[in-house]
């Protein structure tokens, strides 16, 4: 009994696509972990019988579940919803428990440094795969270099979670859903904005497809790259106030940039609400562009695109049921849940289907004397239907781990961070290559291997 009542406890919010990872870690580290979430088998589907989980039904608008929740647990886990971090947080600083999320820091929780040192906590934030393991081995060569007296003159990094190869090209978007599919086609809606070769670029939303760079990633072939929301305030972030480029982006195989090009020059993915009541797929495209009919809607389509009617566009579009005149049965209504959810009908990852991550940071940099050399870090990590996919590995571990460092006290720091000091990121990464999820590091390669 002693020892059960000394084991850590772990409060987990959420048990969506990317959890089982870490659930399935710490209760194979002796830590209690109680998964809570709006549908409660998926918590026990996660738990799996284990004798150290259990399962909760709780939805986000219960705060006095909530509380209690965090006030019996000695770290809250957040893999909700972004926007719902700040509340999690503040109970948290409250009852003085540490706090882990994956996502991106926004300036509401960054606001909350002070009061988290005061609690005595640390909440620790994008500690997943990107945002996570991108900071971490980014800062392992940047500090490398900088110790050898080095300048980083120019910074990629780019990240893609991509259906492998072997099932890619059933579909004309060569993609698949492995993790959140409204937050991939939502993301679709960002502006873009970095540095490259002393200029800050900044691409609107409507551009965010356009003119993709492209390079040859190793065993897979050729990817694009978008650009990845705002890459300027990396940085600082990372203390690379010497280059001249930093850009980060997502990876796609060829046919996603010019597919989602389409569709948002067509508005297909907006959040404009319209009332579609009675429409078809065709009379929702033919509406969007203002035209009075869905007749020969490709051939309109294709028009008002200013592109051949039998180019990748069209098909993608035309496969994905577009121009279909079947009813959509919704009234008022967003096209982007139209077309995210005609996505989800078709382009789920099957249970058999392998899918992966591809990351690689590519670097230009300087010595004293003149010596120049690019870096690379790649990574590609592929998933096992039969247990978790390459995304909730790569990024529900880093932050198990994390957490295991949090609870074991090897983590001392106070406050809201993210993963970019050596005391974090060096034994997260030692760790995950005894899971073999690791960058591969090349160093010393010619100026011409980098992006052009």
């Amino acid at each position: 009994m002693l020892k059960i009542l000394d084991m850590k406890k772990v409060l987990i919010l959420g048990a969506g696509m990317v959890v089982k990872p870490i659930v399935t870690y710490l209760l194979e580290k002796d830590v209690r972990v109680t998964v809570a979430s709006r549908t409660k088998s998926k918590a026990e589907a996660m738990i799996n019988d284990h004798p150290g989980g259990t399962a909760l039904q709780w939805t986000v608008d219960d705060s006095p579940a909530l509380d209690k929740m965090v006030a019996e647990n000695d770290l809250t886990v957040s893999l909700l919803p972004w926007i719902h971090h700040i509340m999690v947080a503040r109970h948290c600083i409250r009852h003085q428990k540490n706090m882990v999320t994956t996502s991106y820091v926004k300036p509401e929780m960054k606001a909350l440094d002070q009061d988290a040192r005061d609690a005595g906590i640390i909440i620790l934030n994008e500690l997943g795969l990107d945002p996570g393991i991108d900071h971490m081995s980014a800062m392992r060569i940047i500090d490398h270099v900088h110790g050898k007296g080095g300048k980083i003159e120019e910074f990629y990094s780019i990240c893609g979670a991509l259906p492998a190869p072997e099932v890619a090209g059933d579909n004309p978007f060569r993609y698949k859903f492995s993790w959140s599919p409204k937050g991939v086609v939502l993301a679709g809606n960002n502006d873009g904005r970095y540095l490259r070769h002393g200029k800050e670029v900044v691409v609107p939303t409507e551009n965010l497809f356009k003119d993709p760079l492209s390079i040859n990633f190793p065993d897979v072939g050729k990817l694009d790259i978008y650009p990845n929301r705002n890459s300027m305030p990396y940085i600082d972030l990372y203390g690379i106030q010497e280059t001249r480029t930093m850009m980060r982006g997502t990876f796609r195989y060829p046919g996603w940039c010019e597919s989602m090009d389409a569709m948002k020059s067509l508005k297909l993915i907006t959040n404009d609400t319209y009332d579609f009541t009675n429409k078809t797929y065709a009379e929702m495209v033919a509406m969007l562009i203002g035209e009075q009919n869905a007749g020969d809607i490709n051939q309109k389509v294709a028009d008002y695109l200013n592109i051949p009617v039998q180019s990748y566009a069209i098909e993608a579009m035309a496969w994905l049921g577009l121009f279909e005149n079947k009813r959509m049965n919704r009234r008022h209504d967003t096209p982007f849940e139209i077309v995210s959810d005609l996505m989800i009908e078709k382009m789920m990852i099957g249970k058999d289907e392998r899918d992966m991550v591809a990351m690689q940071h590519v670097f230009l940099v300087s010595y004293p004397g003149g010596k120049k050399e690019v870096i690379k870090s790649s990574m590609l990590d592929s998933g096992t239907p039969a247990t978790d996919t390459a995304i909730a590995r790569t990024v529900a571990l880093p932050a198990a781990v994390a957490v295991d460092m949090i609870l074991d006290g090897q983590i001392a720091e106070k406050g809201v961070h993210i993963p970019v000091i050596p005391a974090i990121y060096h034994p997260i990464l030692d760790a995950l290559e005894q899971m073999d999820i690791r960058m591969e590091e090349e160093y010393g390669l010619p100026e011409s291997e980098i992006i052009q």
